[in-house]
Order: structure tokens, then sequence, then C-alpha cells
């Protein structure tokens, strides 16, 4: 069951910027927040290093203009740098002009950061859906290659569930979007790419499903996670609601150990590697 690679990536976010939270911590009060990105990301990247993994880090601009040395490592180790835009701002809420405003400033901060460029983007809160008609072609002229924001399920929060399940190109003029895997049974798409699910169900069920996609589709699903949910140190927001608080800290003492799980039991590249021909509108 290890001979299909996979393509691994990571949301490299701080614990106070999630989604789950914005209703308590402003873009505005992030500079007084605990930071805790640098060290939870070094210790993905052990992981990583130990398993002999290289991945795909879908990195905000906010973070990389504070921490220029994790920035480095994660080029250093080999992995591929991508961006998840500048502030963790919802696309389907900043409008055509102010997307494109923070990608093309996320993109700069992390070329310059890293000397690299960069092709991949991954919206925050796979926001980019049916009320984004323009946000694939903006990507590409903005000088993107790929994006990896569309989860083709039901949810609250996104989620587009008509969307294709594969690879392909929703704008002519518009970057590939690898979309984030689901697995297709009844009749509906269930969610099998990582994230809060992955914390949330044994594991046992979550790998059945990644092998099912597997056997049955034959192309390199795509997985997620963020550093912040394998950091149970964290602070606990006791002001955020219920929901938000069951969502964001539900499994983080637990997700280490289940990401070192999943790496043994999957290969693993990037996602420039992983999806090479898509990419390059080859398959």
């Amino acid at each position: 069951m290890k001979t299909q690679r996979h393509a691994m990536s990571v949301d490299v976010e701080d614990w106070f910027q999630v989604q789950a939270l914005a209703d308590v911590v402003r873009p505005e009060d992030w500079d007084g927040m605990a930071p805790r990105v640098a060290n939870a990301t070094h210790r993905v990247l052990d992981q990583f290093a130990r398993a002999e993994v290289r991945a795909t880090f879908f990195t905000l601009g906010w973070v990389a203009a504070r921490n220029p040395a994790l920035i480095r490592r994660i080029l250093l180790d080999g992995h591929e740098l991508a961006s998840h835009g500048y502030g963790h701002a919802r696309v389907d809420r900043l409008g055509e002009n102010g997307f494109r405003a923070d990608i093309r400033r996320a993109k700069q901060m992390l070329e310059q950061a890293s000397g690299t460029a960069i092709l991949g983007y991954r919206a925050p809160t796979f926001s980019i859906g049916p009320a984004t008609p323009w946000a694939h072609r903006v990507l590409a002229e903005e000088g993107h290659r790929y994006s990896s924001s569309v989860f083709p399920i039901r949810h609250d929060l996104y989620g587009n569930a008509q969307a294709p399940r594969g690879p392909h190109r929703p704008s002519a003029t518009g970057v590939v979007e690898l979309p984030m895997t689901t697995l297709r049974l009844l009749g509906r798409n269930l969610p099998c790419a990582g994230g809060g699910w992955f914390r949330l169900l044994p594991y046992a069920l979550f790998r059945a499903a990644l092998r099912r996609v597997q056997s049955r589709e034959g192309r390199g699903a795509t997985f997620y996670f963020h550093p912040w949910e394998s950091d149970p140190g964290q602070p606990y927001l006791h002001a955020a609601p219920l929901r938000a608080r069951l969502r964001h800290y539900t499994g983080q003492a637990s997700m280490a150990r289940r990401i070192d799980r999943l790496l043994r039991d999957f290969t693993w590249g990037r996602m420039d590697e992983v999806h090479a021909d898509a990419i390059a509108g080859r398959g």
C-alpha cells in the first residue's frame, strides 16, 4: 500500500491566527500574542527529517516576515515553500482587488525571505469557491502555478461539494486547482485530507479511508495539517465559543504520534513533485 506517493503539506500559521478563534483574536492583536509557530514548525521539520519525508509548507507572509530562520530551514531541509496568503484573511471576504494585494504582498515577502520563486498557493480556510470565480485567474496573473484551496465537501466554514474531486482548471486563464482529498461514499464526499478530521477520527478509520482512495483512484492524495495542531502547550482561550474550542484544541496531545504513524504507513512527497503532471498540464 506504500507504493503510491501522496502529497504532504503543512499550513504554517500561529495558533492565534486560525478561523476558529477569529471571534476573540483580531489581526491587530496578533503582535501582542505569545508566538509559538517557529518552535512548533521546527518540531514538524524534525519529524519529517526522521521519516525522510519532503513536504510543501504553505506559509503566511506574516509568519515569514517574523521568522526568517524558519524559512531558511524549510528550504535547507529540501521542502517546497508556498504561499498561504499574507494575513490569513478569507478570500471570499477580501474581494478581487483585496485578494490580489494580499497574495502579491505574501509572494514578495516569501520570495525575499527565501530567494526562490513561490509557485503554490493555498487559501486560508479553503475560502475559494463559487463566490470567488476570479481567484484562479488572479493567481495566474500574479505568477502562481497552482492552487490547493478547494475542499469538495459540505462544511459550515468552507467547502464546495459540487467541485471536481481531482485536479482541474476552473478558469481557462487560471492556475490548476489541486483539491483536498475526499472519499466518495454513498453519494457523498467525505473528508480524507487531514486537519481537524484527522485529529477527531480514529486513526485506523482514517488510514482505511485513505487506502480506499488510493486503491480506487490510483493518484496521489493531498494531506494537510498545521503546526499548532500538535502543540498542546499553547494558551487556552476560554473566551472562545465552546464549538470553536472543541474544534481547535481536541486531539492536540496525540497529533504528533498520529503524524508519525501516517508517515510510516504511506509514502509522501512535495506538492510540486507528487502533482507535477497536473501542474504542467499533462494530466
